[in-house]
This record gives structure tokens, sequence and C-alpha cells, in this order.
């Protein structure tokens, strides 16, 4: 209550105290999380300036782009090359169903990537359209804060420029991570992964998480050997052990050597390529060797500490649950907060800011509930709790029911690859707390299956709801079966 008195109050400041600033809020950082920010203050009356570094695929401390990471070099361009890979296989598969293909197929990845190329530039020319119509003013350039209400735009031609602002945004997102080990400077981040030149033909992938997966199963589908190392048992920590083990094993299915429990220790550069050494002796040749060992926030250019802004030990800024920095007039949303990292919490996030600062209406971002899939390929798609969070947090029993089956069109096609899909259920009030699947269609399922974890749906709903048939999706309707009942008392796996 405190804080919305708090929040009511700032809100009824009168129009002549903002007189006093040049834009009611400035935003540094025209990623999916700043540019909502910016267009829907915009549509709630305030004068909205942003600024964001110059557009380049391939980012570097002054090369960005409007759009961001997801739109130039994350999600959109990763995705296209998903759908590329993915017609390998569905051109194997097309043979039993009739199709008479020549032995060879040819790719062509150049002609994929000026294609995604093509695609980046277009939604980057989207993103400044939807800024200008929304009536807020793009700055290109490097933005830094220099006071509380104060920032400043270094130009491409190194003309500084400065403007007052009564809130500031940060929204500048993060960037990927190479670890520290000898020869580092010889391996790619995903932004140099999606703008290569040439297809590799023997890649090594260093992580365990979204992006080493997903780039593993597309060069894997482009036919390049892969040879992925990671430090677990299995990649994918922090989700659910059972679907892990289920996407290990599709990768292993399709060809992608798995190299559980491994560290890479040093990178030489040879007549034949890069020597790859790990932890465990073992050494080898690739083309190409991407570290896709996580993220940081971007933020150690914009003088925050310098302004009292405070920061994590990753540099991550720290903000209150209404994404307010320790600065009051300084906010923070996205990647840069290192909360949950996705693009659609972003937005929301954006989305809560506006509404908080200039549409009175105190709001707080909601992280339950928040569907996310991996593109693997197939690819992953998980909403609510793991079946471990599930047992941690649990106060009675905990019901599973899982369902493993050989989808439809690979009955014909005769691929040797199971869909699993997966509920955990609240024994003593049959409410649904997570829903998993790997297989076909996963994250296009799993957007609905969010709704009714959202609205609170029991395992009876979910029962009690008829199917579509014949589609995968069904199942998650009809599995009527306890796989296993866990007790209060039982301790989760540990994270392999």
């Amino acid at each position: 209550m405190a804080r919305k008195m708090l929040v009511d109050e700032e809100m009824n400041q009168t129009n002549q105290e903002e007189a006093y600033y040049d834009f009611d809020l400035f935003v540094i950082g025209a990623g999916s999380g700043g540019v909502r920010a910016a267009r829907f203050s915009a549509n709630y009356g305030a004068k909205v300036g942003i600024c964001e570094l110059p557009f380049h695929p391939i980012s570097s401390e002054v090369i960005g782009g409007v759009g961001g990471t997801c739109v130039i070099r994350g999600c959109v361009p990763k995705k296209i090359l998903v759908y590329g890979a993915a017609f390998g296989s569905e051109l194997e598969d097309a043979r039993n169903y009739g199709w008479e293909l020549n032995e060879k197929l040819d790719f062509n990845w150049k002609k994929l990537l000026h294609k995604k190329t093509d695609e980046i530039i277009r939604l980057n020319g989207i993103y400044k359209r939807l800024l200008s119509n929304a009536g807020v003013k793009l700055f290109e350039g490097e933005g830094k804060i220099v006071g509380p209400n104060e920032v400043e735009v270094t130009q491409l031609d190194g003309t500084k420029l400065s403007y007052s602002a009564k809130h500031i945004l940060i929204a500048t997102g993060s960037r990927a991570h190479r670890p520290p080990i000898p020869g580092q400077e010889l391996g790619i981040t995903s932004d140099e992964a999606l703008s290569l030149e040439d297809l590799p033909k023997h890649a090594v992938v260093f992580g365990g998480g979204y992006i080493a997966v997903e780039f593993a199963s597309i060069w894997r589908g482009l036919g390049a050997n892969v040879d992925l190392f990671f430090r677990k048992e299995l990649p994918l920590r922090g989700f659910d052990d059972e679907m892990r083990a289920v996407v290990a094993r599709n990768l292993e299915g399709r060809g992608i050597n798995l190299h559980p429990q491994t560290n890479l220790t040093e990178l030489i550069k040879t007549d034949n390529g890069i020597k790859v050494t790990t932890d465990h002796g073992e050494e080898l040749i690739a083309d190409v060797v991407l570290f896709a060992t996580g993220r940081l926030p971007n933020s150690k250019r914009l003088n925050l500490e310098a302004v009292g802004v405070e920061l994590d030990n990753t540099g991550a800024v720290k903000v209150d649950e209404y994404s307010r920095t320790s600065i009051p007039s300084i906010w923070a949303v996205g990647d840069v907060t290192n909360r949950m990292n996705l693009t659609p919490v972003a937005l929301m996030e954006g989305t809560c800011f506006a509404k908080t600062v200039f549409g009175k209406e105190p709001s707080k971002p909601d992280y339950s509930h928040v569907p996310c899939a991996v593109f693997s390929i197939p690819p992953l798609s998980v909403v609510g709790l793991s079946e471990e969070q599930a047992i941690e947090q649990a106060n009675g029993d905990v019901l599973v029911f899982t369902s493993t089956f050989n989808p439809m069109k690979n009955t014909v096609s005769g691929r040797q690859e199971k869909t699993v899909m997966k509920l955990v259920v609240d024994a003593e009030t049959d409410k649904v707390l997570g829903a998993s699947m790997c297989g076909p269609d996963a994250p296009e399922i799993m957007q609905g299956i969010a709704v009714a974890l959202k609205c609170g749906a029991t395992k009876v709903q979910f029962d009690s709801t008829v199917g579509i048939h014949p589609s995968a999706a069904e199942e998650f309707v009809t599995m009527r079966s306890v796989s296993r009942r866990i007790t209060c008392s039982g301790k989760p796996k540990t994270n392999l």
C-alpha cells in the first residue's frame, strides 16, 4: 500500500514540474523491452526519447540496432535457421510418403543466410516505424547516464548530446560471455554463429543451455558433424530432469556427439582447423568452436555506479518489484536486470513500467506460469513447475502423469523418435502445477496449455476437455493413469 501511495503521489505532480525536462522518459536501448516501454509510455501521453547503437547483425560495445538481440541476433534469426535445418530430416521422411527425391540433395547456406539477413533488416525497419508512429524520438548513438535526470548520447560522428528526463529507463539487454580459457579468441558466440560466411563441416559447441542445444541442432540438421560439450550430466540445467534426458536422447539420435561432464581447456589454431582440448585429455579438430556459456548484463558503459545505481556481482541492475532502481528516477527492464531473461518477459516488464509510471496503474510483472521453449530439433516446451520444483515446494503429495508415444507422422516415415508429454499435479487440490512436452509443435501446443495453467486449471478440467483427433495435443487431455505419486517427504532428484 505504501508503494502504491508513493507511485500515485508521483503521478499527481503538476504539469509545471514536467516542463523542466526535455523528455518525460528517455530510454537507453531499443530492444524488445525498451521499444515496448517507449511506445506504451508515448501512448499514455508522455514525451519519449530513445537511443540505440547503429545496426549490424554482429553486436559489439558500439554496434547494436533497433530491435535488439531477439530481432537482430537472437530468437528471430535463430528460428529461421531452425526452420532451414528441419527441412533436411523432413525431406528424408518424405520418401516414405511417396515423394521420389534424388539421393543427393544440395543445400545453399549462403542463400539461407541472405534470406535471414533480409528478414532482420525488414524487422529493424518495422521497429523504427513503430517508434515513429507512436511519436517517440529516436537517436542513433551510445547513451549513458550522467545524472539522476540526465542522459548523454554520443552520435556516430562523436558529437555529444545532453538531454534531461523526468524518468530514465535502462533497457540495454545482455551480451554473450566467453569462458576465460587459452585461445578463447578463436571461438565465436551466437552473434557470429548467425552470420558465418561458410557452413562448418565440423562444429564444436561448448555449453548446455538453450543456445548450445539449438545451434547443435541447426548445424547437425544442415549436415555438419557436431560435438556438444557441457559440464553437467545432462544438458538444459534448470529444466525438468526427465525432459532433459529426452532432449539428450533426441540429440544423440540425430547424430550429435554428446560429451557430458566435460570442460574445454584450450583452443589452438592449426593448419587443419582449431584444435580443441578438454579436461579429460581429449583432442579434436573443428572448423568452428561456439561458446554458448551464458550471457552477461550489458551495463558496464552506462556510468551507472557513478550516479548511484546499484548493480549485483554480475553487473545486473538491481530493481524492485516495479522495475525501479536504487535511484528513484531511474528504472530498468529486460535482460540487463537478469530476472527472467526471455523476450516476452521483457515485453511484460516494459508494459508494466509504462502502466506504473504514466498510466496511473501501478503494475508488477507476474513471473508465474511463463511458458518457454528450446528450439532444438524436435523442440522442448514447458510451463509452470518441473517435477523437481513441485516436489521441493509441495505441502502434500505430487502426482506425475506422462505419455510417451510415436507421433503418427513417424509411423509412416519410420523415424525412431518418441514424443514425451508430462503433467505435474498437486494431489490435494488437483491443480496442474506444470506441463512439459518434447516433440514436434511443442511450443505451439504449450502456449495454449499456459493459458489453462494461468487460469488455475485442475486435472479434472483437463480430463473433461474433448481432444482434437488425430493430434499429439490431445494426449494432454487423455492422460488418465498416474505414472507415479511422490509423497511430500520425497526428495527431488539431484540436479544432473
